[in-house]
């Protein structure tokens, strides 16, 4: 007998700080224990230099300049090095439970970025892997990809430029990697691309690329910092 597709449900965050991205994905990793319960979270994030795991601190005096320019700075329990997160950036936070997929980091890693690769022939852009993380438009990174996971349940995710500022990556070396830039949706089509008009196109891509099917879930409440309460 065929085994059922995981149902994944889809709660759209709208923009929020990386804080309380952080908070909301707590929350929904925590549901996990009394069984399956997979979400995907997506957002737009305020200004925000995120740093990962696999990186000695930066320097005081690094960050403090990054604060000075309006970005928020921290520290996440991701995999991969230094980047840029803010508006027009599709954030991405799959909450899954690789036990109903697939128990393989490595299968789930590759996943994201087909799903991706997918997303941007959709727009009849030319995507592809390469030996550093991520999804590439050349020699330009279009996506970050940086996940956790403990206990087989992922959190964190993925990082496409829709009509983000590329400007903020100009103050970092993205993601570690020398000699090489960045680009979004926009700058390849020459024209506007929002998060709105990638949404649709990475839902599809993300439901065939993990054989799931989605739900529209609630979208939290807003709670009195500003942020948004799964309450």
């Amino acid at each position: 007998m065929q085994t059922a597709r995981p149902l994944v449900e889809v709660v759209r965050l709208g923009l929020v700080s990386y804080q309380e991205g952080l908070r909301l994905q707590q929350v929904y990793t925590d549901r996990h224990r009394s069984g399956p319960a997979h979400t995907l979270l997506l957002c737009q994030h305020l200004p925000v230099y995120t740093t990962g795991i696999r990186h000695k601190p930066y320097p005081g005096p690094v960050l403090d300049r990054l604060r000075l320019l309006g970005a928020d700075v921290h520290h996440a329990n991701r995999g991969g090095l230094i980047t840029f997160h803010g508006p027009g950036q599709l954030v991405c936070y799959p909450v899954l439970n690789l036990g109903s997929f697939k128990k393989s980091v490595r299968w789930y890693v590759g996943q994201l970025e087909k799903t991706v690769i997918a997303l941007c022939g959709r727009f009849g852009v030319e995507a592809a892997t390469s030996p550093h993380t991520g999804v590439w438009v050349g020699d330009n990174k279009i996506c970050a990809i940086g996940i956790h996971c403990g206990r087989y349940v992922t959190s964190h995710g993925l990082a496409l430029n829709c009509n983000t500022d590329l400007s903020w990556f100009d103050h970092i070396v993205p993601c570690g990697i020398e000699g090489k830039g960045v680009t979004s949706l926009s700058r390849e089509l020459q024209r506007d691309v929002g998060v709105e008009e990638a949404v649709p196109h990475l839902l599809d891509a993300f439901r065939e690329q993990l054989s799931c099917r989605l739900t529209e879930a609630e979208t939290p409440e807003p709670d009195r910092n500003g942020g948004v309460s799964s309450a």
